[in-house]
């Protein structure tokens, strides 16, 4: 009887310690906010499109700017990572077509806010850059405005601590300062300013809400790492596989400008070393052209395509003219020049670096049969990834968010051509042996 007691016991205590150890992270999260929940601004902010500093004034008087609420759906987040709160911009809000410069403002009671340090989280989604004044004066921001023209970076989540003589008022006025690029309104569809309200509250809960929405911006983008070094890996792979390394010198470039690439997002939005001009330079102009230009090449030499001559000064052509098209039809490299005749380039440029491929298929799969065949999976996974925009054209889906984090269409199609094309390049040693 002792014994099954003592065996009862123990089980009970090991069932105590395993749920104490799945529920340590909310106990934790609680121990941390005490009693201080935290309040989410979502409004109505007082807000009104152009430009003036005297709208940071805690006395100035709006009321006769319009209302926003920011309140998001139930279950919202943005296209990209996953942050929860999401909602349209003011472009979904009476303002279509506009960019420049637009203000919220939101008068905040203290009285129910608990706690001696008072923080408050930025919004983790803006287009493009802001400022946040609290009674008139600034606290920081995302982005630099010491030109006319704000530079931005990429938006990070960030917290902003309260000065410690606001713990005595009554009552704050807090004012964000946003300016938005025209080049915005052709990538976003519902673009404009806050898309997720600020929260304000107790320091340890803001910094808990400011911890998560970083973690999620991390796992957000971490395949954009991990995949970019398998990339390499596989790269490292042939030139040790495959002696000599000539026929696949252009397979070793294509991964490794393919790597750069994707690392690239990732280190736009954890680091801000770059801008969103030096991104759009860096990415859009340089790297995607000689992408798709690498690759052609790549699967050109893979097939033994050494006919018709055409081909390899044809790719350079269009690379060429794809980057250039590129660079114009960048709203900010020139704005007297409309940009939509060279966006229709780069799309007739991209449907003919389609084609190509295609061709480059069809000739290398008539050419070498068997292995043709066996190589068209990693052929037309890679080319998933290359060819996403026009997928997406098609209205094939281009991101899921499994575990509420984004993973994009292109990211599964590289994870599977890693293990594809290690298989392949397996058996085309033996094969070549």
């Amino acid at each position: 009887m002792n014994h099954i007691i003592r065996k009862y016991t123990c089980i009970r205590i090991h069932h105590l310690l395993f749920m104490v150890f799945l529920l340590f992270p909310v106990l934790h999260a609680a121990a941390l906010n005490g009693n201080y929940p935290t309040i989410t601004l979502n409004g109505p902010w007082k807000f009104k499109t152009g430009d003036s500093m005297e709208w940071a004034a805690p006395n100035f008087n709006d009321s006769t700017w319009e209302n926003i609420n920011l309140t998001a759906p139930p279950g919202a987040h943005d296209g990209d990572v996953g942050l929860t709160g999401y909602t349209g911009g003011w472009t979904t809000r009476g303002h279509r077509g506009y960019s420049g410069y637009a203000w919220y403002r939101i008068k905040v009671s203290l009285d129910s806010i608990k706690g001696n340090t008072l923080a408050f989280t930025g919004p983790p989604s803006v287009d493009d850059a802001y400022q946040v004044f609290v009674n008139g004066k600034l606290l920081g921001g995302a982005g630099d405005f010491s030109d006319p023209v704000p530079v931005a970076y990429s938006i990070q989540p960030k917290m902003f601590l309260l000065p410690p003589y606001i713990r005595n008022k009554k009552q704050i006025t807090i004012a964000f300062r946003v300016w938005m690029s025209p080049a915005t309104l052709d990538q976003i569809s519902d673009a404009g300013g806050i898309h997720i309200a600020p929260e304000l509250g107790e320091k340890n809960s803001i910094e808990l809400k400011y911890r998560d929405q970083w973690g999620q911006t991390i796992k957000g983008y971490i395949l954009e790492v991990i995949e970019p070094l398998l990339f390499i890996f596989l790269a490292i792979m042939i030139s040790i596989l495959f002696k000599p390394v000539k026929p696949y010198k252009w397979l070793i470039v294509a991964l490794i400008l393919l790597a750069m690439v994707r690392a690239n997002q990732a280190f736009y939005y954890w680091l801000q070393i770059e801008t969103t001009h030096g991104i759009d330079i860096i990415t859009t102009v340089i790297l995607t052209p000689l992408v798709l230009g690498s690759w052609l090449m790549a699967w050109r030499d893979w097939y033994g395509l050494y006919r018709p001559s055409w081909i390899p000064p044809f790719i350079i052509l269009l690379t060429s003219v794809y980057m250039a098209s590129q660079l114009v039809g960048l709203e900010w490299v020139a704005r007297s020049i409309p940009d939509a005749p060279f966006h229709l380039i780069s799309g007739y440029t991209r449907f003919l670096f389609a084609l190509l491929m295609i061709l480059i298929i069809i000739c290398g799969v008539y050419k070498e049969g068997a292995r043709g065949w066996l190589s068209l999976p990693a052929v037309l996974l890679i080319s998933t990834g290359l060819f996403a925009q026009e997928l997406s054209q098609l209205h094939i889906q281009g991101i899921w968010f499994p575990f509420g984090v984004g993973v994009s269409r292109s990211q599964y199609a590289y994870a599977a051509f890693v293990i594809v094309m290690c298989l392949l390049l397996i058996y085309e040693k033996k094969h070549r042996e």
